[in-house]
């Protein structure tokens, strides 16, 4: 069967597309026809007939803004958190971090205000993003580009907000993970998915919980141990860190099942495979970290035992290094074949961001187990790495960027448009 493709995709849509999609042209010949960020149709809205009116460039835009934007912000925002914890750091880098910093919440403000502006203004496709099974994996992005923010705000900001504002915002991520990531689970549960085309990128539906550890050591770090509000943010932490990483590690174990079935993955799927190193990395980092923080927030407010500090430091750096293996294996599992298997093309460059992000918990791990294990060489991989990265943000802001301007990305069909706008005026 011949497919002809009239059209790009962007990277992630692609991953489930309707059979309905494909019509066939004869017993041996069918077309498929895609569409960048297009909505899916709507039987309850009209088709377009007529004169066909100029759709202007900016309607366009709004109309094909998509949740996939929040990996370039969670992107710009792994830049900072890695620079960070650099072993030998001067104060040139926290400059530079500190415009990352700016940058990711220009970008957050960006999305945010165009897909609000989306609700208002084409309110089914919005709705659309939301209910279809195929996009909403990608509505819970929004929460984890809040929790780079509020980690940005504890490196850079904590001069000039108070511990009672970042105390409150830890509170407010809480709350945003359960609020999202349980409605999104419901609707996407809700119909059955094809095990072949299963990819790590399903996980983002748990990622906000997950990384309610990492939010909660961060936090952690502006709160005098001899607080109450630190013995309730360090166990709100480990909580939500064991729920994340248990539910996503039933998706790994789905990833691995998914590939001895099919191979590695090939395409824009390809990218997917480093959103695995994701929950074992930050799970480890945020074990150590609240470890670190439990020996001597316990034994103020004596709970548990006199030793319990110490019991969950070690417990937590025994776990901490078996996961760091897992993620540093994951990551390699999904490298070596990846130039191979990856389709060189911008439409899919937005699936390119996850070479960014999910790796942060185990190169900022490699940090922490320098300085628990007294390893200097892991500076040295740390720093390597860092470096990496910001090599890496470069080529793929310049690249999505380029794919912005040429239409690649984030652009609707002006006849899509039209046709949600005469239907919401139908209504």
């Amino acid at each position: 069967m011949a497919l002809t493709e009239t059209s790009p995709i962007s990277s992630f849509e692609a991953e489930h597309i309707p059979m309905a999609s494909i019509s066939p042209r004869s017993s041996s010949q069918a077309t498929l026809v895609l569409y960048p960020d297009a909505p899916l149709r709507d039987d309850a809205t009209p088709p377009f007939t007529g004169p066909t009116p100029r759709v202007g460039q900016i309607a366009r835009r709004i109309h094909g803004w998509t949740w996939q934007a929040f990996p370039i912000g969670m992107g710009t925002g792994a830049v900072y958190v890695t620079l960070s914890s650099v072993k030998w750091h001067r104060p040139a880098l926290t400059h530079v971090e500190t415009v990352f910093y700016f940058l990711n919440i220009a970008l957050f403000i960006l999305n945010t205000t165009t897909l609000l502006t989306q609700a208002i203004l084409y309110p089914r496709q919005a709705r659309r993003l939301i209910t279809d099974p195929s996009k909403n994996i990608f509505v819970p992005l929004v929460v984890l580009s809040f929790a780079t923010i509020i980690i940005g705000t504890v490196n850079y900001a904590q001069n000039h907000v108070s511990s009672g504002f970042i105390y409150a915002l830890f509170w407010v991520y809480t709350a945003a993970s359960v609020l999202v990531c349980f409605p999104m689970l419901m609707i996407w549960f809700n119909e059955p998915h094809d095990l072949k085309t299963f990819t790590p990128a399903w996980a983002f539906l748990v990622f906000p919980m997950m990384l309610v550890g990492v939010v909660a050591f961060n936090v952690l770090r502006v709160l005098s141990p001899s607080d109450p509000r630190a013995v309730g943010v360090l166990l709100v932490g480990y909580f939500f860190q064991g729920l994340g990483f248990f539910v996503t590690l039933f998706y790994i174990c789905i990833y691995m099942l998914r590939i001895m079935i099919t191979g590695f993955m090939d395409g824009h799927q390809a990218n997917g495979a480093f959103v695995a190193c994701g929950p074992p990395g930050f799970t480890a980092l945020a074990l150590i970290q609240l470890g670190a923080r439990a020996r001597d927030i316990l034994p103020l407010h004596d709970l548990v035992s006199p030793i319990a500090g110490e019991v969950f430091y070690a417990a937590s750096v025994l776990g901490g290094m078996l996961l760091f293996g897992l993620a540093v294996f994951l990551f390699v599992f999904g490298l070596l074949p990846y130039w191979f298997k990856l389709h060189k093309d911008l439409h899919e460059i937005l699936g390119c961001w996850a070479l960014t992000f999910p790796n942060v918990g185990w190169i900022a791990t490699l940090r922490v187990l320098g300085d628990v294990l007294d390893i200097p060489a892991f500076y040295g991989l740390h720093l390597m790495m860092a470096i990496v990265m910001c090599l890496t943000w470069l080529v793929l802001f310049g690249l999505t960027a380029l794919a912005f301007w040429r239409g690649k990305i984030f652009l609707a069909p002006g006849e899509a448009v039209l046709r949600d706008k005469m239907g919401d005026r139908a209504v």
